[in-house]
């Protein structure tokens, strides 16, 4: 399987290319990100996805949020109704008193990236309440589960076995896409729960 990652060197994308990397046999195809030049590093996606990606399998949408919707638009052309986009950003600000959850207009960043997607491209959310550190950090055990949300079964099935493959990780079935806004709210406060409490550095979910 071929998994391309959209901001894969930064965040969250860097430590899932670095643990299926490590963890599978899945081909894994990188693309860097830069905050500062989002609109001409959404063209170099598009170009990279034409060269090596336009097959991909996964495409995950590892950019800050404020650039998703702008990514998914500049690659829709690349994309068919054999890719699943995954979206593990969340939309969140932070002031003096911690982070704060800042639910986009579509209700979640999941469901901006669906609105910008062709209609026959699924989209599923995942991953948005890991670490990035514990992630990237591969002398570093896991032990969290991740949401998987979407509205297409089979999407939604493969996402959760690409979860499972990484170890350490447990895939949960968290119902349907309309449904994100509240996996997304909770990375604010595993955060701000990190940052006030001694010894929960990298912190992330396990349900019991």
């Amino acid at each position: 399987m071929e998994i391309a990652l959209l901001g894969g060197t930064g965040d969250i994308g860097e430590g899932l290319a670095l643990r299926w990397a490590r963890d599978t046999a899945h081909s894994i195809l990188i693309g860097s990100r830069d905050p500062e030049k989002a609109t001409r590093r959404a063209n170099d996606y598009d170009t990279l996805l034409s060269e090596r990606g336009a097959d991909a399998d996964v495409v995950g949408v590892s950019v800050p949020p404020e650039y998703a919707s702008d990514t998914v638009d500049s690659i829709a052309s690349r994309l068919d109704d054999e890719t699943v986009l995954v979206s593990p950003a969340v939309s969140m600000r932070r002031d003096g008193a911690g982070f704060h959850y800042t639910a986009p207009e579509a209700s979640s960043v999941a469901e901006e990236l669906a609105d910008a997607a062709p209609d026959y491209v699924p989209v599923v959310g995942a991953f948005q309440n890991l670490a990035a550190g514990a992630l990237s950090d591969l002398d570093q055990e896991l032990a969290a589960d991740v949401i998987v949300t979407g509205d297409e079964s089979e999407a939604t099935a493969l996402v959760r076995s690409l979860t499972d493959e990484i170890e350490g990780l447990r895939a949960l079935d968290g119902g349907p896409l309309a449904v994100t806004g509240i996996v997304e709210s909770v990375t604010p406060l595993l955060i701000n729960l990190a940052m006030n409490n001694d010894g929960m550095h990298d912190l992330g979910v396990r349900f019991q």
